[in-house]
């Protein structure tokens, strides 16, 4: 049995498909029995299906760069 740390290791490398079978098949039944990694787990999974939904941008570095820019000059 894993224990909440390592299931919360698990659950993130599950959020982006990088668990193994046996770490999916161990948090399933780490989560079968704590209350508290079952809803950690199932915030995370709406967070990353809320985050792939709304198509979040970042900056440019040359965006970035000049937005420093502008803040240093106002400091």
């Amino acid at each position: 049995m894993i224990n909440c740390e390592e299931a919360q290791i698990i659950c993130h490398k599950t959020q982006y498909k990088d668990a193994s079978f046996w770490e999916t098949l161990k948090l399933r039944f780490h989560l079968l029995v704590c209350k508290a990694c079952a809803s950690f787990s199932k915030k995370n999974t709406r967070l990353t299906t809320l985050c792939e939904t709304a198509s979040i941008r970042s900056l440019s570095d040359k965006d970035k760069v000049r937005m420093k820019g502008t803040l240093e000059d106002k400091i």
